[in-house]
C-alpha cells in the first residue's frame, strides 16, 4: 500500500517518455518521485550510462545475464549488486534492444520517513538517508528481486512519478568508474543537501546545464 495514496503523486512517467538517450533521461528524472509503497524519494542526483560507446557502462562489452534488463524496454528497474555488499538501482532508457540506463545516485525522502529511518538508523540527518546510490536503494527496500520491475505499470510494487521541472541542474564527472571518468554525465539538483559527496581526486569540474 502506498504511503499516502497514488493519487497525491500525480501521473506516472510513461515508457515513451523514458525511451530517450540516457543523458536526456537523466535530466528528466531529476525531481521525479520513486515510490516503493512504504517510502517515497524525490530524485536529486543521477548518472547516465549508454552501451557500446560508453566504456564505463555494464553493456559496453555486450549482453549478459547480469545486464539483460539494460537492453530494454525503457521504464524498467535495473538492480545490481556491487562490492559484495550493496545494491544499486537504475532506470532503463532508450528503445528495446538498445542498451542505456540512468543510475539513481541520491534522493530526498518525502514520504515514509519513519520506515526510511528504520532502514538507515546510522544516518545523522534525514538529508543523509538516501545520500548515495546504496543508501537510496536501502531506504526504498530495493533488492535483487526487484530487478526488471516495470516502473511505468500502475500495478508495480515500485512506481516512478513525474515531478516538478527542475531549473537548477548541474553536471559533472561520474563517480566510481575506472574509465571515462571525466564524462560530465552526472547530474544533480544544485543546493540539495541530499546530493552525495564527490570523491574522485583532483579539482571538481562542474558546469551549469540550465
Amino acid at each position: 500500500m502506498s504511503v499516502t495514496g497514488a493519487a497525491s503523486l500525480g501521473r506516472q512517467l510513461t515508457r515513451e517518455e523514458l525511451a530517450i538517450d540516457p543523458v536526456d533521461a537523466a535530466k528528466l528524472l531529476l525531481g521525479c518521485v520513486l515510490d516503493s509503497g512504504d517510502v517515497r524519494v524525490r530524485l536529486v542526483e543521477v548518472e547516465a550510462y549508454r552501451g557500446g560507446d560508453d566504456p564505463a557502462s555494464h553493456c559496453y562489452r555486450g549482453r549478459t545475464p547480469r545486464n539483460e534488463v539494460m537492453f530494454g524496454p525503457a521504464g524498467h528497474l535495473y538492480v545490481y549488486f556491487v562490492y559484495g555488499m550493496h545494491f544499486c538501482a537504475n532506470v532503463v532508457s532508450l528503445t528495446d534492444g538498445v542498451p542505456g540506463a540512468v543510475l539513481l545516485r541520491a534522493g530526498e525522502v518525502i514520504g515514509g520517513l519513519d520506515v526510511a529511518r528504520s532502514r538507515r538508523p546510522a544516518s545523522r540527518s534525514d538529508a543523509e538517508l538516501a545520500k548515495g546510490p546504496a543508501r537510496l536503494t536501502s531506504v526504498l527496500g530495493l533488492e535483487r528481486g526487484d530487478n526488471g520491475l516495470d516502473l511505468t505499470d500502475p500495478a508495480s510494487r515500485v512506481r516512478l512519478y513525474a515531478g516538478e521541472p527542475v531549473a537548477n541542474i548541474v553536471a559533472g564527472p561520474r563517480v566510481g568508474v575506472a574509465v571515462a571518468m571525466d564524462v560530465p554525465w552526472r547530474f544533480w539538483v544544485d543546493g540539495s543537501p541530499a546530493v552525495s559527496v564527490y570523491r574522485r581526486g583532483g579539482k571538481r569540474r562542474v558546469r551549469t546545464v540550465r
